[in-house]
């Protein structure tokens, strides 16, 4: 069992990227073993073809990407996440790592019952979603619905099976200062990810 971060942002200069090369460092430190999905690097398509679409229900795919992600997912102990909000919600290249990964089966990510959705990730024990925000993170919670936690947290990864999911939110990105956005590396350079 090792951590799998995936990231989730096409530009290798942004914060989001800084947070990486933080979770990085500190898992190298903990001498933690790690992947890392990079999905813009992979030229992942988050888009279904038709012929992925017909393929669904039988659990097979297209896409080799496809295969070697839920590969990784269903050895990986403990998930975090590396991505903006953008318009109330994660990305569509976000997104879509979910519609096309995430595969209906008993040996996949989820089966469907007549009780609704029954993960079978239930390998991942801790997922950590770190995002960034324009909006300030109370807005986001408080005023806009609290999407982030209340839906693909703590419906879509808790459908599929992922345990101990929590999130955390850096507001504020496009105004903060360059001391808060040290002091919030810092901070993720010494959380633990365990």
């Amino acid at each position: 069992m090792h951590t799998l971060i995936i990231y989730c942002h096409p530009y290798q200069h942004s914060f989001n990227h800084a947070i990486l090369n933080a979770v990085q460092q500190n898992l190298e430190q903990s001498k933690l073993t790690y992947q890392t999905i990079d999905l813009h690097t992979d030229n992942f398509s988050p888009v279904y073809s038709i012929e992925e679409l017909k393929l669904y229900h039988s659990g097979q795919t297209t896409d080799p990407l496809v295969e070697k992600y839920l590969k990784l997912l269903k050895t990986a102990h403990t998930i975090i996440i590396i991505s903006p909000v953008w318009w109330n919600s994660v990305p569509g290249m976000l997104k879509g790592f979910i519609d096309k990964v995430m595969k209906e089966g008993e040996n996949l990510s989820h089966t469907v019952t007549k009780l609704g959705v029954q993960g079978e990730l239930q390998n991942i024990k801790k997922c950590y979603l770190l995002t960034t925000s324009s909006s300030p993170t109370f807005y986001i919670r408080f005023f806009n619905g609290n999407g982030i936690k209340k839906i693909f947290l703590n419906q879509t990864l808790k459908q599929l099976g992922f345990q101990g999911r929590s999130w955390t939110n850096f507001g504020m990105i496009s105004t903060t200062t360059a001391e808060k956005r040290r002091r919030y590396l810092k901070s993720i350079q010494l959380k633990r990810f365990d």
